[in-house]
């Protein structure tokens, strides 16, 4: 099983790491943090740099859930949860793929098959 993080807005809320089937959890370390973070933001400059200013942006939360190669660059992203809105969940999953190519993530997210899997809560209209 791949470690799956779960991480929101600017800040980390939390990170779980589950690598094997112990269920073991970890906490990761300063690095990690750092780049999740880092991941974050541009997310959401990824968001505002592909959206025009105004009311009709909408506002809503998006779970997506997104895997990233050991070289940055983004191998997949799907809606785990929804807005509500198509148009909200779209536009989430626009800007988790705008960030292909992300920074190369630390090992000590990676997962045995070389992927980090997250799911992140993209707040969008903040």
């Amino acid at each position: 099983m791949s470690p799956r993080a779960v991480i929101s807005a600017a800040v980390v809320f939390g990170l779980t790491l589950s690598p094997g089937a112990a269920g073991a959890r970890t906490t990761p370390g300063p690095a990690a943090r750092a780049w999740l973070s880092d991941l974050v933001t541009r997310i959401d400059a990824a968001d505002r740099a592909g959206t025009r200013p105004g009311p009709d942006r909408g506002r809503g939360t998006v779970v997506v859930h997104v895997q990233i190669a050991a070289d940055g660059a983004v191998q997949g992203a799907e809606i785990e949860e929804s807005s509500g809105s198509p148009r909200l969940d779209e536009r989430a999953l626009r800007a988790v793929q705008g960030i292909s190519p992300a920074p190369v993530p630390p090992a000590a997210l990676l997962g045995e098959d070389g992927i980090v899997d997250l799911s992140i809560p993209v707040a969008l209209g903040r």
